[in-house]
């Protein structure tokens, strides 16, 4: 399994923030996307995923696996319905993803939200609305993981949990790309650092 990024190009607001940048990564691969508020991080991530259009380039997977199929996204929202409790939260994502691999409630066991789930999103903390959303990493099985900032609002538990899902995904041949400040403890195969100082598309 190799996932290769061509060329990409990303023009937001008549601004180019990145342009002519390519990368690869096959089984075990981690990247580390760094840089300022505003760089493109999260526009990067948005890209690989399929939900921002590429201005530029291409992202496949070598043998022609939809790149869309076969990632898990978990951006700065935690996507939790406050109406619904942490159990139908999760249950409803692993329903629409398909490629179940652990029930509902072991992978909330994994997160430690065992306790929790009967209660409604809406009391959740912020640190447990991530500790949700992360939670449907371990729930469906998707190769390819793109991590907005993940451990926004995690505690030093949390934060443990999240650095030991990743190393497990990538030791079972899993792919991840991360965005982060640098406050993960985890050993990129390679590192993208994004610059803040867009150009403009007339320049």
């Amino acid at each position: 399994m190799r996932l290769m990024a061509i060329d990409l190009a990303c023009v937001r607001g008549g601004r180019t923030l990145y342009d002519d940048l390519s990368f690869s990564l096959t089984e075990g691969d981690a990247i580390l996307v760094v840089g300022p508020n505003g760089s493109g991080k999260t526009s990067l991530l948005r890209q690989v995923a399929g939900l921002l259009p590429l201005d530029a380039g291409s992202v496949a997977f070598e043998g022609g696996e939809s790149v869309s199929e076969a990632a898990h996204f978990v951006g700065h929202l935690s996507a939790c319905k406050d109406a619904l409790t942490v159990g139908e939260n999760l249950a409803f994502w692993r329903d629409l993803y398909g490629r179940p691999r652990h029930s509902v409630e072991g992978a909330l066991e994994i997160l430690r939200l065992s306790a929790l789930k009967d209660l409604p999103g809406r009391v959740l903390s912020a640190g447990q609305k991530r500790r949700l959303a992360l939670s449907r990493l371990v729930a469906v099985e998707r190769p390819l993981w793109l991590l907005d900032e993940p451990d926004a609002a995690l505690d030093s538990e949390g934060r443990a949990t999240l650095i030991g899902l990743i190393n497990e995904h990538r030791a079972r041949g899993g792919i991840a790309i991360i965005a982060s400040h640098g406050t993960l403890d985890i050993a990129p195969s390679r590192e993208i650092s994004l610059i803040s100082d867009a150009k403009d598309v007339a320049a």
